[in-house]
Parts: C-alpha cells; sequence; structure tokens
C-alpha cells in the first residue's frame, strides 16, 4: 500500500483542526479513525494490478548513436476505471527518456506508451520490471505492484562506414567486367569468348568453338569469384585497448562490416570468428544481403575479454574449419611484444595452407605525438613505438603476410581497397 501527497495534506489539515477546535484526546482519536477509514475506503476501491495486460515487443533492434522508442501495451481487461502511473524501468545505459506515463483507463480499453532509448554502447540491455502505482478514486491511497515483462534493446553497431559500401561495389563491378585477360592465371577462372584479334596470344584459340562458328574463337579470363573468406577478431586484452573515440575491438568491428559487405557482392563466402582463449561468437553459412545483417547482429554483443589471446589455439581452430584454401582476415594488434611472442610463431603453420592478411589499427595521437616538436620526450617515444610497428610491418610482408593498419576512420576503407586490390591482381 502506498499513500499520497494529498493524504500528507488531509492529515495536516484535519490535526490544524482538532488543535484549534477540539484539542482533547478524544478529538485526536476520532481524526484519527476518520483518517484511517478514509484511507481503508480508498485503498479498498482501488483497482488491482492483475486488472492490466501489460505487453511489448521482446526484441527492440537499434543502431549505436541513434534512438528508438519501445512501444508498451496496455489494457484494461477489468470492470473498472484504472487510475495511477507506470514507470518501465530500463538500465541506465540505455538512456531513457519519458519513462513515466499516467494511467487512466476505462474498462476494456487499451493506451500505447512509448518510451525513448539512446544507448551509449553495443549489446543487449534487458528491461527491468514495470511498476505500476495504481490509485483509488479520492487519490489518497493506492497499491504498487511489479509486473515483469520480458524485453530487450539491442544496439548494434554504428557502420558509419555503410556510406562507402556503394562506391566499393561499383567499382568491384567495373574491375569485374574490365578485368578480362587473354591468359589463364593464378585465382582466374573462364569468362566467355570472343573474336581473335591480331596481336593475341594463339594458345588462347579455342579450336572447338571456332570449330562451331564461323571465326576463329578465344577464351577469356577473370579474377575468380566464390572464393572463400575468413574474418578472425581478436577479441583479447589488446582489443580493450582505447584508439580515438572507441576501442581497437569497435574499430575492428566497423572494418569487418565493410569488408563482409564488399565481399558478399562480390559472391565470395564469408565465414567470421571472434576469438581469444575460446570462440565468443560465429557465423558460417550466411551469404548475399543478409550477411551484413547477420555480422551486425553477431558481433553487436562481442566485448574484449581481459585475458591473453591463446594465438595457437585461434591458428588451430581456423585450420579446423577452413579446409580449402582462403583468405584469413585477422584483426588484431601489431604491438612489438605480441607479435614476436605470439604472432609470428605460429604464423607459418597458418600461411603454409592459407593467404593471410594482417588488419591492425593505429593510434592518431601517436603520430601526432611524433610530430609535436615542443614535446621532446614524448615525441622520441613516439618516433620509437613507429619505428618498431614499421619493422614488425615489414618482417610480416617477407614472410608474404599482407597487412593492413590505419587510423580508426581510414582503416575500413583501407581495408576493402587492399581487398579489392587482391581481387584484381587474382591473388586471392
Amino acid at each position: 500500500m502506498v499513500v499520497t501527497g494529498r493524504f500528507a495534506l488531509l492529515a495536516t489539515v484535519a490535526a490544524a483542526v482538532v488543535m484549534f477546535v477540539v484539542p482533547t484526546a478524544v478529538g485526536v482519536l476520532a481524526a484519527c479513525a476518520v483518517l484511517v477509514t478514509v484511507l481503508l475506503v480508498d485503498v479498498a476501491l482501488t483497482a488491482r494490478a492483475d486488472a492490466l495486460s501489460v505487453t511489448r515487443e521482446p526484441l527492440t533492434v537499434v543502431r549505436l548513436g541513434r534512438s528508438a522508442e519501445v512501444e508498451l501495451a496496455v489494457t484494461n481487461v477489468g470492470t473498472g476505471t484504472v487510475r495511477g502511473t507506470l514507470w518501465d524501468s530500463w538500465p541506465d545505459s540505455a538512456r531513457a527518456e519519458l519513462r513515466g506515463h499516467h494511467l487512466d483507463l476505462a474498462p476494456h480499453t487499451r493506451i500505447r506508451l512509448r518510451t525513448k532509448l539512446t544507448p551509449t554502447y553495443r549489446g543487449d540491455r534487458v528491461a527491468g520490471p514495470v511498476t505500476v502505482r495504481l490509485l483509488g478514486p479520492l487519490g489518497l491511497a493506492g497499491r504498487q505492484s511489479r509486473i515483469d515483462v520480458p524485453a530487450r534493446v539491442r544496439a548494434l553497431p554504428a557502420f558509419r562506414s555503410e556510406r562507402l559500401l556503394r562506391s566499393k561495389v561499383k567499382r568491384l563491378h567495373h574491375l569485374e567486367g574490365r578485368n578480362v585477360a587473354n591468359t589463364r592465371g593464378q585465382g582466374t577462372e573462364f569468362d566467355s569468348f570472343r573474336e581473335y584479334v591480331a596481336g593475341d596470344d594463339v594458345r588462347s584459340i579455342d579450336w572447338r568453338a571456332t570449330a562451331r562458328a564461323n571465326d576463329v574463337l578465344v577464351r577469356t579470363w577473370r579474377p575468380e569469384r566464390n572464393r572463400h573468406m575468413l574474418m578472425v577478431v581478436d577479441t583479447g586484452r589488446a582489443s580493450a585497448g582505447r584508439v580515438g573515440e572507441g576501442t581497437r575491438l569497435d574499430s575492428a568491428i566497423e572494418a569487418a562490416l565493410l569488408l563482409g559487405g564488399l565481399a558478399a557482392a562480390a559472391g565470395d563466402t564469408v565465414d567470421l570468428l571472434a576469438y581469444d582463449q575460446r570462440v565468443r561468437a560465429e557465423v558460417s553459412g550466411v551469404g548475399g544481403n543478409q550477411l551484413p545483417l547477420k555480422l551486425m547482429h553477431t558481433l553487436a554483443g562481442v566485448t574484449p575479454q581481459l585475458v591473453d589471446t591463446d594465438t595457437t589455439g585461434l591458428v588451430r581452430t581456423v585450420i579446423s574449419r577452413v579446409r580449402r584454401r582462403a583468405l584469413i582476415v585477422w584483426f588484431t594488434s601489431l604491438d612489438g611484444p605480441t607479435v614476436t611472442e605470439h604472432l609470428l610463431p605460429a604464423l607459418p603453420t597458418l600461411t603454409r595452407r592459407h593467404r593471410v592478411l594482417i588488419v591492425s589499427v593505429t593510434d592518431p595521437e601517436i603520430a601526432a605525438a611524433a610530430g609535436d616538436r615542443t614535446a621532446v620526450y614524448s615525441a622520441a617515444a613516439a618516433e620509437t613505438v613507429l619505428a618498431e610497428r614499421a619493422v614488425v610491418q615489414e618482417s610480416l610482408r617477407r614472410r608474404g603476410v599482407a597487412v593492413v593498419a590505419a587510423a580508426p576512420d581510414q582503416l575500413p576503407e583501407a581495408l576493402a581497397d587492399e581487398y579489392l586490390e587482391l581481387k584484381q591482381s587474382g591473388s586471392l
């Protein structure tokens, strides 16, 4: 049971009347009896919480940085009017606005209440219980109860680089239409026949097709499509490092989404694996237009784990799941000790079976500090870090491993361009 400020005001007025009119014990007892009687009557006439039917959508999806409205349907299934207040409870990280709502429902009527949510980071937010405070007809007292209405809101990655996807796909189609050759090479597949012209390699002539036609026909080849690509996202402690406005993992997810959408448009088979000491998330067997959305939902709840990445276990997992030769895009950190102690010893096993591309985000503040001549010591430390990173990248390239390293806002486009270059050259 709850009492309102109106009852407190009534009690104050009754006390003043007793004090000035009947300042005796009998007057006090009489006033108390009247107040208690009125209070109990108001509570008895209050509608019960089971007279309300509360429902809502179990899952609401929103992009990070945007807002979504969660709708709560409240129906009065009882025979009396329901008056009171309803509070829709959400975690603080969901940043709920307008969570309190006034209720005044006639019998067998429904109202839809909306709460605005603006999540502050990726992942799911589970709704708390709906608190309902119903008041009697006098508004002096009532009943308060909680109703469990399971629901959650999922904040997907922002995917700001989605604006680049259309232009990259257009460039991809341009390459597929223009990049044909007369000679077959590694990573190419048959494209079509065309008439022989002076200067063509006679070895490209298809004599069977020529016998069925009136002209001499030659075969043309293009970069092979329907290749297999596996994106491996390192979710170990290094991925928790702050770079720019987010973490290394946030930058890796942004780049992976753009690369996945581009590869799906190219007709490639794309899988994803999030790993530190065990598999945290996985996507496989999804292609076409459904792939980007599946990647977003899968990566929404992936967070950095404060453990060292088991590089050997990661390589073992990749080899066990990818049988034929594929492009392995590995999102990880290129810090000197991490590469020397963990990455380099594990790479030979992987590079013998697959083509490997290492993707790493760089800290723009380090580059800015290296150019700051007013802080000599900070500039020297930044230069040391950049030199170590350059040595690591060169060491990886000598082992046949391609490297893409860029600032957070440039990494998705740089990775997409590298993929297109590999596609054009037939290196996949």
